[in-house]
């Protein structure tokens, strides 16, 4: 906006004179006499969570205020801005101002849409995409009745397309001219997002002459933004990165412009590229309880519970070769306590840290780090490789409460065989305060890269010599076992995948979402409507 615009005027806003302040961002209003016992009250509304302003209707809705009904002719204005309802639960809320003349009320008007101008993050345009079989079938329906209004509302065109078969959003994306748009949206659940992430990644490598199925490839980030309106029976990713699965929340993400950006890691096999993922890659009980649940679809959600519980009792463990690439470069650690949020300084200083280290990697002189990866062998009940937290509405916390969104690593989590009542003990504490990884049989690394192969592959003299040349010292804490001829799936964001060998790297952000990552809880501790203050519709403490 160039000079920082200050406009200040009395105007009434539910019946009471307000004084009202443009102040370069922020929009204010205040009591100008409060009661002495609480002290100066104000409300205030940052520019960035203004969604609309536009002349009220003023024969539709009328002051009651004695001053202002002398008025031969009334002029009104209405603030439609996001009120937090509760902890990372938003909502849209209007605010009616009205002016003692045309004049002003024009002035008001004239410079909040000046401000909203300026906010050069927000969408004007977007293609979305609305599976009407994720979940419940009500994509459609929550698209239309909760999502699209506000769209309209934040004046942002769009371009919907209802798809009809599994990768219809995907193949879409190949051919789609993407300049058109200022992001994407998919209505859905995981698998939704899933599709929409594969076709934008695919596309933007082969835009940029990129090879897929070459795994030291360096991947080229994608400018267009995902947002993710969440109608799925899964929607682990929404709720990891917003904190909530709520359809308006999200929407209000989108339309203000927010913008978190996520690492993706790819899975190859033998130089063919097989998948990419942004939350979880599951093996051992993780993998078999999304298998068995695929093949109970008819029973609705409780199919979960049902496989879990059978998979639990089963107690299949697999024995395999781990290795990988510790992530020196990072400044967090699995357990250290430290949770991804908004603006999150680990995932910044972690990305500059990376880019340092790989700039030297390239140099002539660079490491040669094949001597830094770690080995190991043993039995797993589980082999887990999550790059964010992988929190859910059943798991707060998530498989690793202290993964980052954008720093470029992932947790690998190893649980190795166990009793089954241990075993259950490690999975009651994703649902508790109680730290799940510490347990003798459980092991939490923070990670770049790793390699899995499964022990009935191991014994091939070819996988044994790949070992010899491209691996470093083996763990001597865990020998080989048994060989155990059995293999599991691979749980890949809600998705399976057969493999018994394979490689993952980690892309450090690789994507951004139209999110804002974690809020901290301190930004609603303060609110007046929790302090037992009057609660008013305009109060945000931002």
């Amino acid at each position: 906006m160039g000079e920082r615009r200050r406009l200040s005027s009395p105007l009434l806003l539910d019946q009471c004179t307000w004084r009202v302040t443009l102040d370069g961002d922020t929009l204010q209003w205040r009591d100008p006499r409060p009661p002495p016992s609480r002290g100066e009250e104000g409300f205030s509304v940052p520019a960035s969570e203004i969604i609309a302003v536009e002349e009220a209707e003023t024969d539709k809705k009328q002051s009651n205020g004695r001053r202002w009904q002398k008025m031969a002719k009334q002029h009104a204005f209405t603030v439609y801005y996001v009120k937090r309802k509760q902890p990372h639960c938003w909502q849209c809320k209007e605010a009616i101002f009205w002016c003692v003349d045309e004049q002003l009320c024009n002035q008001w008007i004239q410079a909040l849409k000046e401000l909203l101008d300026s906010q050069t993050s927000r969408p004007k345009h977007l293609l979305v995409y609305i599976n009407p079989f994720s979940g419940k079938k009500q994509g459609k329906r929550i698209y239309e009745q909760k999502v699209a209004p506000l769209f309209r509302l934040a004046s942002i065109f769009t371009e919907v397309v209802v798809t009809e078969r599994a990768n219809h959003a995907k193949d879409n994306l190949s051919e789609v001219n993407l300049a058109k748009y200022d992001g994407i949206v998919c209505v859905g659940g995981d698998g939704m997002f899933s599709e929409v992430m594969h076709g934008l990644i695919g596309r933007t490598q082969k835009d940029s002459g990129i090879d897929q199925n070459d795994p030291t490839a360096p991947l080229v980030p994608c400018k267009t933004r995902i947002g993710i309106i969440p109608a799925g029976s899964t929607d682990c990713i929404c709720y990891a990165t917003v904190g909530i699965n709520d359809p308006v929340t999200s929407a209000l993400h989108i339309i203000v412009g927010d913008s978190q950006p996520l690492d993706v890691s790819s899975v190859h096999c033998n130089k063919i590229f097989l998948k990419y993922f942004v939350s979880l890659l599951g093996y051992g009980f993780y993998g078999d309880v999304l298998k068995d649940s695929e093949e109970k679809r008819w029973m609705g959600s409780v199919r979960y519970d049902f496989a879990g519980f059978k998979n639990f009792l089963s107690h299949q463990c697999y024995e395999g070769t781990v290795s990988f690439l510790p992530a020196t470069y990072t400044i967090g650690s699995p357990r250290d306590g430290r949770t991804c949020k908004t603006k999150c300084c680990i995932c910044k200083q972690s990305k500059r840290q990376l880019e340092q280290l790989q700039r030297f990697e390239k140099e002539p002189h660079g490491h040669d780090r094949r001597d830094q990866w770690k080995v190991i062998r043993g039995k797993f009940l589980a082999i887990n490789a999550a790059n964010m937290s992988c929190a859910c509405p059943r798991s707060p916390k998530g498989l690793s409460p202290s993964a980052h969104l954008g720093d470029g690593c992932a947790d690998l989590v190893l649980v190795h065989k166990c009793s089954r009542f241990n075993f259950l003990r490690y999975l009651i504490r994703h649902t508790n305060e109680d730290d799940q990884f510490n347990f003798t049989f459980v092991e939490v690394y923070r990670i770049r890269k790793f390699n899995f192969t499964s022990q009935h592959l191991e014994d091939s003299n070819d996988i044994k010599d790949m070992q010899k040349k491209h691996f470093g010292q083996f763990c001597r804490d865990h020998p080989t076992c048994c060989c155990i001829l059995s293999s599991s799936t691979w749980n890949c964001d809600g998705e399976t995948l057969e493999s018994s060998a394979i490689e993952v790297e980690v892309h450090c952000q690789l994507i951004n979402l139209f999110a804002r990552g974690i809020e901290a809880p301190s930004k609603y501790e303060e609110s007046p409507s929790m302090l037992g203050a009057p609660s008013n519709p305009g109060h945000l403490n931002s």
